[in-house]
C-alpha cells in the first residue's frame, strides 16, 4: 500500500485545514486507517483511526472535539479535518495503513506516507 498525505500548510491558531491521504496500491490489504503527528524534539504520536469498513472511529484526547476523521471508500481516501488549531499542534502529520482491526500504536501500523507539515501560529 502506498500512501500520499496532503493538505499541510501554515496557519493561525484558531483556524482550520484539512489534510488528505490517498492510498493506492494493494489497499484491500489495509483495515484501519491513522493518522500520527511528530513536533520537533518528540517522538510520533497518535492523533486519530478510522476503520474503511465501519467507519469507526477514534481520537486521542488532546485533538477530541476539535478534530474529525473520514473516509471516502470509493476513492480511497482519508481526511482529517482539523479546527480550532491550536500551537501545540505543530507537527509533521503522516498517515499510516494496517490490516489490523484497530491502531492505536505505531507499532500497529505497516505502511506509512511521507508526512505533511503542519504549522501554526500564535
Amino acid at each position: 500500500v502506498q500512501l500520499q498525505a496532503s493538505g499541510g500548510g501554515l496557519v493561525q491558531a484558531g483556524g482550520y485545514l484539512r489534510l488528505s491521504c490517498a492510498a493506492s496500491g494493494r489497499t484491500k490489504s489495509s483495515t484501519t486507517m491513522g493518522w500520527f503527528r511528530q513536533a520537533p524534539g518528540k517522538e510520533r504520536e497518535f492523533v486519530s483511526t478510522i476503520r474503511w469498513g465501519t467507519g469507526g472511529t477514534y481520537y486521542a484526547d488532546s485533538v477530541k472535539g476539535r478534530f474529525t476523521i473520514s473516509r471516502d471508500n470509493a476513492k480511497n481516501l482519508v481526511h482529517l479535518q482539523m479546527n480550532s488549531l491550536k500551537p501545540e499542534d505543530t507537527a509533521v502529520y503522516y498517515c499510516a495503513a494496517t490490516g489490523l482491526r484497530v491502531g492505536l500504536r505505531e507499532d500497529d501500523y505497516y505502511f506509512w506516507g511521507q508526512g505533511t507539515q503542519v504549522t501554526v501560529s500564535s
